[in-house]
C-alpha cells in the first residue's frame, strides 16, 4: 500500500529524499491501511530541532469510537539527529522547502514518509514537465 503526492514532483525539483517515521495513533494506522489519506497542502516544518508534516489529512477511521483521531492534526516525524542537521543546513538556503513525496508500510509493515529537500519549479519548468509525461505517455501508446 502506497500513497504518493504527485503534485510535488510538478511544483518543485526534488534534490534530496530522506525516510522518516511518524508518531500515529491506532485509528490512524488502520484508517492508512485502507489507503484513507491525501496530501493535499501537506508540508513539513522543522521546529525547536524537530521535523513535524502539517495539514496531513488521514480520514477518521470508519469502526473508530470517541477515541477516534483528529484528521489535521500535526504530526511528529522521526528522523536521525545526522539527518535533521543536514536538512536544517540545506532549509536556510534561499529556495529549499521539506515537501512530503510519498508514504508507505515497510518490510516491518511500519508506516513511513518519504520527504523530499525541493526548489519550486518556475512555470517554464512545468511546461516542461507537462511535455516530458507527453512524450512519455505517446510512447508507452506505440510500444502497445
Amino acid at each position: 500500500m502506497e500513497i504518493k503526492n504527485r503534485a510535488a514532483f510538478y511544483e518543485f525539483f526534488i534534490e534530496d529524499k530522506f525516510t522518516a517515521g511518524m508518531v500515529l495513533t491506532g485509528t490512524e494506522v488502520k484508517s492508512l491501511r485502507a489507503g484513507r489519506a491525501s496530501f493535499n497542502d501537506s508540508y513539513c516544518i522543522i521546529d525547536k530541532g524537530e521535523a513535524w508534516i502539517k495539514s496531513f489529512h488521514i480520514a477518521e477511521y470508519s469502526h473508530g469510537t470517541v477515541n477516534n483521531h483528529e484528521p489535521l492534526r500535526q504530526r511528529k516525524l522521526l528522523l536521525q539527529k545526522k539527518e535533521l542537521k543536514k536538512i536544517i543546513n540545506q532549509l536556510k538556503e534561499k529556495g529549499y522547502t521539506l515537501i512530503p513525496l510519498r508514504l508507505y508500510f515497510n518490510e516491518k509493515n511500519i508506516a513511513k514518509l518519504e520527504i523530499g529537500l525541493g526548489k519550486g519549479k518556475k512555470l517554464y519548468d512545468k511546461r516542461e514537465s507537462i511535455k516530458q509525461k507527453d512524450a512519455e505517455r505517446e510512447l508507452k501508446r506505440y510500444k502497445l
